[in-house]
């Protein structure tokens, strides 16, 4: 049922969700079995340049959550929409970024000890787990609004914004915790 708010064909999503889902998790988990490309640079530019630009794509993400939210929240779903939208070509961007990193630099190793490598290993644990949770929720969740399913799409959302949130923040916040080691 839409209540009337969109006679638009609905559109069935899941297959590509679920195939994203799977190839976007599958391809980052492949990159750290991946040799590391001699030479530290892509291009001329030094491949360490690329997490900081992580980080800033995740700031972006964050903030375009937030104003999203803020949008919802006054009821302006089209500006609401074009947030939202912008969080995923953030996202995508830093996907390829990340991917390219991680597909030819080493792993870098947190170098620091005390109450402060505890709290990064616990905001890098959940930041990893949620991340990966985060891919299908976020597509189903935008399925969901794309079709107009405003009740389906408000009861994910509720657990999508949050997660995602924290997902876009602690990327920072790790890129800040470990920049020192690289």
């Amino acid at each position: 049922m839409n209540n009337g708010i969109n006679n638009a064909k609905q559109r069935n999503y899941n297959p590509l969700i679920w195939l994203l889902s799977i190839l976007v998790v599958g391809v980052i988990v492949a990159t750290y079995f991946l040799p590391e490309i001699p030479g530290g640079t892509i291009w001329g530019i030094e491949l360490t340049v690329l997490p900081m630009l992580n980080a800033i794509f995740n700031s972006f993400t964050f903030v375009f959550l937030l104003i999203a939210l803020a949008m919802i929240k006054k009821n302006n779903i089209k500006l609401h929409r074009r947030f939202i939208i912008a969080a995923f070509v953030t996202t995508f961007l830093f996907c390829i970024s990340y991917l390219t990193y991680h597909s030819m630099a080493a792993s870098t190793s947190y170098g620091g000890d005390g109450p402060l490598m505890y709290i990064y290993y616990f905001i890098l644990i959940t930041h990893i787990i949620l991340a990966a949770l985060i891919v299908p929720l976020a597509l189903i969740t935008l399925g969901r609004g794309l079709n107009m399913q405003v009740e389906k799409h408000k009861k994910i959302a509720r657990w999508t914004m949050p997660l995602w949130l924290y997902v876009s923040l602690t990327g920072v916040l790790v890129y800040f915790m470990i920049s020192p080691y690289y």
